[in-house]
């Protein structure tokens, strides 16, 4: 026995031990639960345990050995080093793995009040990092969906809540991204406020502009935390939007106090989790990348300051806009520069588009009036993360039809906002008929339902508009 054995073996290879726990710490009664053993018991050594309840090493190996030595009659073979050896890499993966342990067992069914005690007696602070970083975990290793950690992230916050609110809240200059977040929340909360003083239909259809807040970190940021291949805490996010916009549709029916109650647990969650974590994230050259793009989109509330002057390797090096390139493409059935192209794509009456073979939105065109925000964050972008996780099994289905070739075509019509919106989905195959990619076209139809009669070209004059 030594300070790298592990609880856990020393319990498999010796399970009286298991009751006896208690007489050296109450604490560790813990490690009875699958959950703790399966997580935290897998990797916590002797050192881990002295640790943990604050007790000399040398006297917590000086227990189980003569426990151990009393039960089956032999002397045990106990070696210390001078320094200790955890099981973990560092102490911010022994929180990880304690916080996994406290989240599973409560998706196991676990009282409320008795985790957040324990995770206080245990734990103490924790960064806000470790908690999204611990969701992501939980994902990738297959131990939880986003759909459960969805269910119960409120349960997630609340059991650390209390340490989460002693860290500090990002402060950032005006027209950083996080500042202008920031700044729409604070306008928010005066409103959430005013509603539960006077729940008037004329401030919850004002706060109801926060779908455009969220709106934006769905195209803007949450693809920058994709590509650092941390996607799990804003698709939880995600989910939550739609739970407020889900409220935002019953205009004038919906519950005020259910609405503000939302969205100000949503702020908590940003500034308490998303933001410190995408602040540590994120480099200079990202945060660039998150504002670009915002404009199209558009804020609720507030405009961005301009102060925040980003170092990117552009403004160092003073690198020039490329020049516009004048290339001009032979067409199947005609020869078009880029410029032209481009130019066509922008002025269609109708929005495009492209998803290739790889599942990644290549292209949207950039017309005047959108049916949809749309914004360049998305270029790239897995087409699996365009849309909200409700309907993300819809839209896989249609192309695997596509590619499958089970399907050329899928077809929708829907209201939104008093237009009446075309939406058809295109299988595009090569002249092999290999599948390429899908596209998608909209159209606002309101104006075409409408005609009557007819007018022909001959009757176009000054009137005609």
């Amino acid at each position: 026995m030594s300070e790298s054995t592990k609880i856990i073996e020393l319990i498999d290879k010796f399970p009286f031990l298991e009751e006896l726990l208690v007489e050296l710490d109450p604490i560790l009664k813990r490690f009875q639960n699958p959950i703790i053993r399966k997580t935290v018991g897998r990797k916590a050594t002797l050192t881990d345990v002295a640790s943990l309840i604050n007790q000399d090493l040398k006297s917590v190996i000086d227990f189980f050995s003569s426990k151990i030595e009393q039960h089956i009659g032999d002397k045990v073979d106990v070696q210390i080093g001078s320094t200790g050896k955890s099981g973990f890499e560092d102490e911010h993966v022994r929180k990880k793995e304690m916080l996994k342990a406290l989240v599973l067992e409560l998706h196991a069914g676990g009282e409320k009040s008795a985790l957040k005690a324990r995770f206080k007696e245990i734990l103490g602070d924790v960064e806000a990092t470790d908690i999204a970083s611990m969701e992501q975990e939980l994902i990738n290793s297959g131990e939880l969906t986003v759909d459960q950690i969805t269910l119960l992230c409120d349960l997630h916050v609340g059991i650390f809540e209390d340490s989460l609110e002693k860290n500090l809240r990002p402060e950032e200059s005006p027209g950083h991204p996080i500042h202008t977040y920031m700044e729409e929340n604070r306008v928010a909360e005066e409103l959430i406020a005013d509603i539960r003083e006077n729940p008037t239909p004329e401030l919850i259809h004002k706060l109801a502009d926060i779908k455009i807040h969220y709106t934006r970190l769905e195209n803007q940021l949450f693809p920058i935390l994709e590509k650092k291949e941390f996607e799990g805490p804003s698709q939880v996010m995600w989910a939550k939007h739609d739970e407020v916009r889900q409220l935002i549709r019953q205009g004038n029916e919906v519950d005020a106090e259910e609405f503000a109650t939302q969205v100000e647990d949503m702020i908590f969650k940003e500034e308490t989790i998303l933001f410190p974590t995408s602040l540590e994230l994120l480099t200079t050259q990202d945060w660039q990348n998150v504002k670009n793009g915002e404009e199209e989109i558009g804020f609720a509330w507030v405009s961005p300051g301009d102060e925040w002057k980003p170092i990117t390797p552009e403004v160092i090096h003073e690198v020039e806009e490329p020049p516009q390139l004048a290339d001009i493409l032979s067409m199947q059935t005609g020869k078009l520069t880029l410029e032209q192209i481009n130019l066509i794509m922008t002025n269609l009456p109708i929005e495009i588009s492209f998803i290739n073979e790889n599942e990644e939105v290549a292209y949207y065109s950039d017309t005047k009036e959108r049916i949809f925000p749309r914004s360049p964050g998305v270029i790239g972008r897995k087409v699996q993360r365009c849309h909200p996780p409700k309907s993300l099994d819809k839209v896989m289905k249609i192309i695997e039809a596509f590619k499958t070739g089970q399907k050329d075509v899928a077809e929708f019509w829907i209201n939104v906002n008093g237009k009446y919106i075309h939406i058809r989905y295109f299988a595009i195959r090569d002249n092999s008929g290999k599948y390429r990619g899908t596209l998608e076209v909209m159209q606002d139809v309101t104006s075409i339902r409408a005609l009557e009669g007819e007018r022909r070209l001959i009757d176009w004059g000054e009137d005609a508009k």
